[in-house]
């Protein structure tokens, strides 16, 4: 076994254990029925409209794909890039290393359909940027709007916290503003960087935003059923919670998105809140994406059978 597969083995379970810590610290203060009751009290409709914002996220994105197959120059028809996103991302996410794992699933669909190993490489790193975009820009609003609860888990005062969060803004200000006057690649020492057009920039920051505030909308149904609950401090949990995933790695955030919301919205941070989250963001889209999975894989076997049989029949009748 190589060195670079035996790190790659002892972080994962080192995430796993850091992981298994926090569920523990979490959970354990709970009884099973207290938990059942906790999550029985979430209406239904509730329920629904969490998931629809989670439907909605997967959504855009899958435009994130779309985006970048067209900033390449490429076109496929945008049910198969629906397809290929969504079970990339329902099982990355889960998986953890979100980055490697849905990259892996998103080349055995592309390269099928055309795509080079160097195309699927090119859409990984603009739906990556995208992401940090969204992140970053989403985080400088939820730190102006809502400074204190940041602050108070950064240990920071609010003006400082405040003040972070106009220099986050400027990320994608910056990122645009480069774009829309460099024009082609962006040399900084040794590397250098393949912009994208103008348009292109403006709408991965749109589209980055706009997902990561579905994703905060789908939580907030969640949380605000156990206290009244602005719309911006869910904003403000996700957004630290995301980040410290994006940090640790640990599949799907497991433990670390329960604490960090529990320590910013420690009054309505409901077990059957997080549950119910995890139930509608993960563990459903999970449940969908390994299914559309295995029958993709059928319908490709069976597609790929047809052919070899046709161009066996072919080769038969040229004889």
């Amino acid at each position: 076994m190589s060195l670079k597969r035996i790190l790659l083995n002892g972080l994962l379970v080192a995430a796993l254990c850091i992981a298994g810590f926090l569920l523990y610290r979490i959970f354990r203060q709970y009884s099973m029925e207290q938990i059942v009751q906790s999550v029985r009290s979430i209406p239904f409709a509730t329920f629904c409209t969490a998931l629809l914002f989670a439907a909605a996220s997967y959504l855009c994105l899958s435009c994130f794909d779309f985006l970048a197959i067209r900033s390449l120059g490429k076109s496929l028809p945008y049910r198969k890039v629906l397809l290929a996103s969504f079970i990339s991302l329902s099982l990355g996410h889960n998986i953890g290393f979100a980055g490697l794992s849905s990259g892996a699933f998103r080349y055995r669909f592309y390269s099928r359909w055309g795509l080079t190993t160097e195309d699927v490489a090119k859409i990984i790193l603009f739906c990556g940027v995208t992401v940090g975009l969204g992140l970053i820009t989403l985080s400088g609003i939820a730190l102006v709007v809502n400074p204190d609860d940041a602050a108070r888990l950064l240990q920071l005062d609010a003006a400082r916290t405040r003040l972070f969060g106009l220099s986050a803004l400027l990320v994608p200000v910056v990122y645009a503003s480069l774009a829309f006057f460099i024009r082609g690649k962006l040399r900084l020492w040794r590397w250098s960087f393949q912009l994208p057009r103008f348009p292109f920039a403006i709408a991965q920051v749109g589209v980055g935003t706009i997902n990561f505030t579905l994703v905060s909308a789908c939580l907030h149904q969640m949380l605000s059923v156990f206290g009244d609950l602005a719309f911006f401090r869910s904003v403000t949990a996700y957004v630290l919670a995301n980040s410290a995933i994006l940090a640790t790695h640990i599949p799907g955030g497991l433990g670390v998105l329960e604490a960090t919301v529990s320590y910013v919205v420690p009054q309505q941070a409901s077990i059957g809140a997080l549950i119910a989250f995890r139930c509608a963001y993960f563990f459903i889209p999970l449940a969908l994406g390994v299914t559309l999975l295995l029958v993709s894989e059928i319908v490709f076997r069976r597609l790929r059978r047809a052919d070899e049989e046709a161009d066996e029949r072919a080769e038969a009748q040229s004889v």
